[in-house]
């Protein structure tokens, strides 16, 4: 039986799964043979992935006839007719996304634009994925910890005291540079929604860094993007003392 995965290759990461599943939905679940020029296109982006950088020394790794058997794949999910070996990378993308072919086709573009900006040495480091795959999720972070704008939104809400949007931590009695090492910029926007441009301070909200990786992981966990609000709510749904 037909699988998604070659002899020695890696498994289908969740931003390769999306890639695909943007094809299928253009395709209107029309799947040709691997020599269509579109299978063709996606394996060789697909093959240019800045984390498969060893993987794709192997011929065998993401070609034509792969991601034609990806396809078939994610057909099988939508329609339950075709091969029945899926994976539960194929499944679990198309409950989060196979109703949204509108944000797949986002995603998909974001992805395309970030595998040009991204390092491999930041696609490579160990992460907590959001659902939006390790692509987009990797140049979240690096916008995140980009010292010269968290710097600059120091700045600016020094003014008016350092206090965590999320919970209304502030550490006024501590010396400044001990209540600043509290603190963490998140960038606001949904990583589909982000694109490469320059981050505003405006982006930028400032959490304690509990609160933080409390969001990230509220995000990475419901496989949805989570505001501030959402994440305050979050945390006066379990009790502030919980954390």
């Amino acid at each position: 039986m037909a699988r998604t995965k070659g002899h020695g290759n890696p498994n289908w990461t969740r931003d390769e799964t999306i890639l695909a599943l943007d094809l299928y939905f253009r395709l209107e679940g029309n799947i040709p043979s691997p020599s269509d020029k579109r299978i063709v296109e996606l394996s060789r982006l697909l093959r240019s992935m800045p984390y498969h950088q060893e993987a794709a020394k192997q011929p065998s790794f993401r070609n034509a006839d792969g991601v034609g058997f990806k396809l078939m794949n994610l057909r099988q999910v939508a329609t339950g007719k075709g091969l029945a070996n899926v994976s539960k990378m194929d499944r679990d993308t198309w409950s989060d996304f196979g109703g949204r072919p509108p944000e797949v086709h986002r995603l998909a573009a974001a992805i395309r634009a970030g595998m040009t900006a991204l390092r491999p040495e930041e696609a490579s480091v160990d992460l907590e994925e959001f659902s939006e795959g390790r692509v987009l999720t990797a140049l979240h972070l690096r916008r995140e910890r980009n010292p010269r704008m968290r710097r600059l939104l120091l700045q600016e809400r020094r003014p008016k005291g350092l206090v965590c949007e999320m919970c209304d931590l502030r550490r006024s009695e501590m010396p400044l540079e001990f209540q600043e090492a509290l603190f963490e910029a998140h960038h606001t926007l949904p990583l589909a929604g982000g694109g490469e441009r320059l981050t505003k301070v405006s982006d930028l909200a400032l959490l304690c860094a509990c609160c933080h990786r409390l969001i990230h992981k509220l995000i990475s966990t419901n496989g949805r993007w989570f505001s501030v609000s959402e994440g305050r709510s979050e945390l006066q749904l379990f009790g502030r003392n919980a954390f």
